[in-house]
């Protein structure tokens, strides 16, 4: 009877009811799995493609954060989430990684993409030479910003829980991932940006992440949070409800 009880017990407490697609919550340090549920099922990341994005150009133009970038062309055709860039508008490449990350702004993304390397293709081979050293083994991009009409980038909850806690040793990574506002000015225009990934704002326990959407990926979360020393990160992947399942499960796994 007692082992009855005790195996009820563990099934319940495994019986996570999170209804996500894919799920995952890791140890960053460890990098550790405490939770996951289809985390190596390939899909659609919609923005939080941006993430790589951000590391790709943070780690080729580290040492150029206040480097002037213009914005060509390539924002012209850009949609979807956006800072607002002018055609020929400069600014700078911290700024441009704020909004990227902030404001999940596509024509950032492009802009970035094209300064970094040179167009947006090489680019997005920076990309994936670094998921595979990172070990992002399912993992494809195909452009910088993760609208998937034209051009799908795919990976794993697994693959992204590992880009996330890499992304987190990054000291930038952490400042920017972290801001809940922002403001800044070019000589075209004053922004003020507030962040999209409304889990800062719901709890307190949140260090940072990065939000995305797009019909066919449905809601994709990565984010990242620390309690007593402990670091975890979580991603979703066609998620309805995201927010509060993040706040579940690290409730669940910081007790």
């Amino acid at each position: 009877m007692k082992k009855i009880i005790l195996l009820g017990l563990l099934i319940l407490s495994i019986n996570i009811n999170v209804f996500a697609t894919s799920t995952i919550v890791m140890d960053i340090d460890s990098e550790r799995i405490l939770y996951e549920n289809n985390a190596y099922e390939r899909r659609l990341i919609a923005s939080i493609t941006k993430i790589m994005t951000f590391v790709v150009a943070y780690e080729y133009g580290e040492f150029g954060l206040n480097q002037e970038v213009e914005a060509g062309e390539e924002i012209l055709s850009m949609y979807g989430t956006s800072i607002y860039l002018n055609y020929k508008e400069k600014m700078t490449l911290r700024d441009l990684l704020y909004g990227l990350m902030m404001r999940s702004g596509n024509d950032a993304a492009v802009v970035i993409a094209n300064y970094i390397g040179g167009n947006e293709e090489k680019f997005v081979d920076l990309m994936n030479a670094k998921a595979r050293e990172i070990g992002m083994h399912n993992t494809t991009f195909k452009n910088s910003h993760g609208l998937d009409e034209k051009t799908k980038n795919y990976s794993t909850a697994y693959d992204m829980a590992l880009l996330s806690s890499y992304a987190y040793k990054i000291p930038f990574y952490r400042e920017v991932s972290a801001t809940k506002y922002y403001d800044t000015k070019t000589l075209n225009k004053a922004y003020s940006w507030v962040n999209r990934n409304n889990l800062l704002f719901l709890y307190k326990n949140c260090t940072g992440g990065k939000t995305g959407y797009t019909p066919n990926a449905g809601k994709t979360l990565v984010s990242t949070a620390s309690k007593n020393n402990l670091n975890l990160t979580i991603v979703s992947l066609d998620d309805s409800n995201h927010y509060n399942n993040h706040q579940t499960l690290y409730e669940k796994y910081f007790s």
